[in-house]
Parts: C-alpha cells; sequence; structure tokens
C-alpha cells in the first residue's frame, strides 16, 4: 500500500488575527485555511478546544466536551440577528491576547446574543437549537455546571452546597429551575460554538485539509467531568481527590511534576465498559479529523502521587487500562485516528501499546542534536509511523532555541545541516519535511521566523502563556509560494487541488 506523505501547520485559533481581542472562527480562520489550501498543506493542528479554567490553559478545561467560547465569532452572531453591528466594540491592537479583558467582552455580547435570540428569533432557528439540545447528552450537566460557578463566584464544585456538590435529585432539579435562564445562556453558546466550529471544519475538508485535534488524558479536578461522574475518579467522600496525576522526577526536574489532576478509577470505568471514554472520542472525533493523544504512556502506567504530597517525588507507577481500553475503542468507533504523544522517557511497554494499534508517534527536532547520531529525534532515525516537528506548543520558536544554544551546540546543529547560520530556521523546516516521517507539522511561529517573545507555552510558567497572535499579514501569499516550494520538494504536495 503507498503510503501518503503530508504536512501542516501548528496554530491554536486563538492565535488568529482578527476582531474581538482573540482569534475566532471568522473570516481570518477561513484566510488561514486559504492559506493552508495555497501553500500545499493538508493538515492543520490545533490545541484543545475546551472553555478554558484559571491560567487560560486549553490542557485544564472545564470540561473535556464542551468549546471554547471566547473562539466564537461575534460578526457572524450579528450575521444570524442576535447581536448589531453598533454592540461591538473597535479592536485595540496587539499581538497577544488580554484574556481579562476579551473574556469581560466576549461573555457579556454572548448573554446579550442569547436573551435576544430567546425572546425574539424566528421558530426555524429555536428548532434547532433545541434540535442541538435534545441531541447533545452531556450538554445541560456541563450547562448548570457554569451557571452554578457563575452563581457561586468561581468557587470550585466541591465547596458548593453538600445537595448540589453531591448531585442529590431534588437540588438537580431545584438549581436547574432557579438557574433557567443562565443555564440557556451556557447552552446557546455551546450552540453557536458548534455550528461554526463544523462550518469552519467543513470549508477546510472540502479544500483537502483535515484537522487534528488535540485530546488531555486527565480532566481538570474543577470540571463538569468530574461534577457529573465522581464514581469513575479517585475521590473521598466529600469529593476531594485521594490521588493526583503528575510525572516523576528526571533530568529536567529534581521533584518530578506536580499536575494535579484526579486520577481516573480505571477499574471502575472497565466495569462500565470505558463508556465515557468512548463518548470521549466519539465526541473529539465529531469534530476532527484526527485526534493527538497528551501524555499517551498514562494509558500504559502512569505516576500517581498521593494528594497530600507537595511534589511529586512520593508517587508510584501504577499499571493503565493499556489495550483493553483501545480494542474497546475501536470496537465501538473503528478505525482509530490517532497520534500518541510519545515524548519524554518512554519504555518498551508504552512503545508496544502504541505500535500495536498502529498510532503514529512524535519527533521533535529541536531534542535531536547533542546526544550523537542514535538521537531518535534525528531525522536519520525517524519511522515512516510518526509526526515531524520542529517544535510543539512547549518548545521555544526554533530561532529563539538555536539562539539560545551555545556555540558548541549550535555547530553540532549546522555540522548535521551541512549549512551556515543563513536562514536557519528554514532549513530545520526542510529537514522536518524532508523526514522520512508520513507527517510533518510546522508551528505557525517557525514559518513567520520569530523569536522567543512568539512562543506558545513555557512550561512550569504560571501566567503569560496561551496569548500570542499572528500578525495581521501573516498569511501572505509570498510565505504561501514558498512554503509550497519545499513541499512539493520533499514530496508532501496533496493530490488534490481546487
Amino acid at each position: 500500500m503507498v503510503r501518503k506523505r503530508k504536512s501542516g501547520v501548528l496554530l491554536h485559533p486563538s492565535s488568529l488575527p482578527g476582531t474581538g481581542g482573540i482569534g475566532s472562527f471568522g473570516e481570518e480562520a477561513r484566510r488561514f485555511v486559504d492559506f493552508l489550501h495555497k501553500s500545499g498543506q493538508s493538515l492543520w493542528q490545533i490545541l484543545p478546544l475546551g472553555p478554558t479554567a484559571y491560567g487560560n490553559s486549553p490542557y485544564s478545561c472545564y470540561s473535556a466536551f464542551a468549546g471554547n467560547p471566547l473562539l466564537i465569532n461575534l460578526e457572524a452572531i450579528v450575521d444570524d440577528g442576535d447581536l448589531t453591528a453598533q454592540d461591538l466594540q473597535p479592536d485595540p491592537p496587539g499581538d497577544h491576547v488580554d484574556y481579562g479583558a476579551t473574556t469581560l467582552y466576549k461573555t457579556g455580547l454572548l448573554k446579550v446574543a442569547a436573551t435576544r435570540f430567546f425572546e425574539s428569533a424566528p421558530q426555524r432557528r429555536k428548532e434547532e437549537f433545541w434540535q442541538f439540545c435534545d441531541s447533545t447528552f452531556w450538554l445541560h450537566d456541563y450547562a448548570l455546571f457554569m451557571a452554578l460557578k457563575e452563581h457561586f463566584k468561581g468557587e470550585s464544585w466541591n465547596a458548593w452546597p453538600e445537595p448540589i456538590a453531591q448531585r442529590e435529585p431534588e437540588a438537580l432539579a431545584s438549581w436547574s429551575e432557579q438557574l433557567g435562564m443562565a443555564i440557556g445562556e451556557q447552552k446557546y453558546q455551546q450552540w453557536q460554538f458548534t455550528r461554526q466550529w463544523k462550518k469552519l471544519k467543513g470549508y477546510a475538508n472540502v479544500l483537502g485539509i483535515s484537522i487534528i485535534g488535540d485530546l488531555p488524558i486527565f480532566v481538570a479536578f474543577d470540571s463538569a467531568d468530574v461534577w457529573a461522574n465522581p464514581h469513575l475518579f479517585h475521590l473521598d467522600e466529600k469529593g476531594g481527590p485521594i490521588v493526583v496525576a503528575g510525572v516523576p522526577p528526571d533530568y529536567f526536574s529534581k521533584t518530578g511534576q506536580l499536575w494535579g489532576n484526579p486520577l481516573y478509577n480505571w477499574e471502575r470505568m472497565a466495569a462500565e465498559g470505558y463508556g465515557w471514554w468512548v463518548a470521549r472520542l466519539r465526541n473529539d472525533l465529531s469534530l476532527y479529523d484526527m485526534v493527538r493523544i497528551d501524555h499517551f504512556r498514562g494509558f500504559e502506567a502512569f505516576w500517581e502521587v498521593p494528594v497530600w504530597a507537595k511534589t511529586a517525588i512520593n508517587g508510584r507507577w501504577v499499571k493503565g487500562p493499556g489495550e483493553a481500553l483501545f480494542n474497546t475503542l475501536r470496537y465501538a468507533l473503528g478505525t482509530l485516528p490517532i497520534i500518541a504523544e510519545d515524548l519524554g522517557i518512554i519504555t518498551a511497554e508504552v512503545e508496544a501499546l502504541r505500535d500495536q494499534f498502529g498510532f503514529p508517534g512524535m519527533k521533535i527536532l529541536q531534542f535531536a542534536f547533542g546526544s550523537g547520531p542514535e538521537n531518535p529525534y534525528l531525522p536519520h532515525n525517524h519511522v515512516r509511523s510518526c509526526v515531524a516537528y520542529t517544535g510543539t506548543h512547549d518548545n521555544d520558536t526554533t530561532l529563539g532555541w538555536f539562539e539560545s544554544l551555545k556555540a558548541k551546540e549550535q555547530k553540532a546543529v549546522l555540522n548535521y545541516l551541512d549549512r551556515d547560520n543563513t536562514d536557519i530556521v528554514w532549513q530545520m523546516i526542510k529537514c522536518a519535511l524532508a523526514s522520512v516521517a508520513d507527517y510533518a507539522i510546522i508551528p505557525m511561529q517557525d514559518l513567520l521566523e520569530l523569536p522567543s517573545s512568539a512562543r506558545m507555552n513555557v512550561p512550569g510558567q504560571a501566567a503569560g502563556n496561551w496569548s500570542w497572535r499572528c500578525p495581521p499579514d501573516a498569511f501572505s501569499g509570498r510565505l504561501a509560494s514558498k512554503l509550497a516550494h519545499v513541499t512539493e520538494l520533499y514530496g508532501r504536495q496533496p493530490d488534490f487541488v481546487g
């Protein structure tokens, strides 16, 4: 069987330029899709689309199923008739998202839009809305959860009054009635999010571009997922976690990393036929064409840390569900278009699980240099079933990375590339595209040759992440032509021409 080589770009929708204070699913998103098409790309990789919590990280969300309302395009809401052009404010210039101001602005307008929709929308639109509500099993729990969080001033669900924290039936019914308008607003937001995203995805698919989504293995404790399904997590009688997730000490951290996510009760999940995971992946595959699973190694074994621990040192490895979960998912969903995030210290057991199901792994070029010719991230050691990246959302930009290297390390990179330090970023891009890997993904920041100030995330840094935005002229015809040339040169040009 001939395997088709593909390439694409990593860019989260929040980083798109345009109005509203943050990237959205509006005109700029379609311009980006057009840029991908013109530059010969067939993949668009994004980060998780969920509603972000404290810190604005897409890897810490209030729901594993819902979408982030901040990504809704307000101009499209005007076109729907739920807002007017006069409601919108002029956009302040800036290359980063001001999450505080943007949240106040967009949330306020989405509340206004929901009110107008319920008061005066045509019956046809209301029927579409109610059909969405009736067919979306997770929606009411999520909407009630968010309405309760707003009512209780952001407190974690386990600090709410016990009847509703413990989801007693009478309390659920009472609060659902009391917070009816707020619940309706939340459902309206999810309806608009889903309509806009699926329209954008359809536009991309017609142009031969597939969307790669991102599925974090763990969920946040303060989420609708844990509140609505406490029996599927290791919690105490009061609803607090007993053990939490992390990773053990390694070369990069003497105390490891203490993530704090509640751990799954895999025995209970198995007894229920892994129904929650089937529903989660089915939902993701309705939104994306492929899914990258973050921290894939946690399915083979995960690092369990007591909740009282101050660091991740006092943890232990515990076996995960392994092939039993993926056999169930494959039986329920068919082919599993999954990319396994297999970075870091990976055991033979993790590699065997990945390979048993044919999931491509990840090869990051920024990790390739400095440890000799057997480094698995060096392109001559790549395999076909993998995705080659210059860097990911957690890496520095390639320009920032190279400039931070010592002179000896820079020389090693240049020796491997057989080049001088002229145009180093594009030399690395070409190196990724030339790899034998079936897929190659380049962050948009690298295509633009941007410095460290444009990186998306600095792991371990609490503030200032996830806010970078593209400049307005990012998707130029000149850049599209340059990328199309090297894409064709290395055999990644798609067959589809629209």
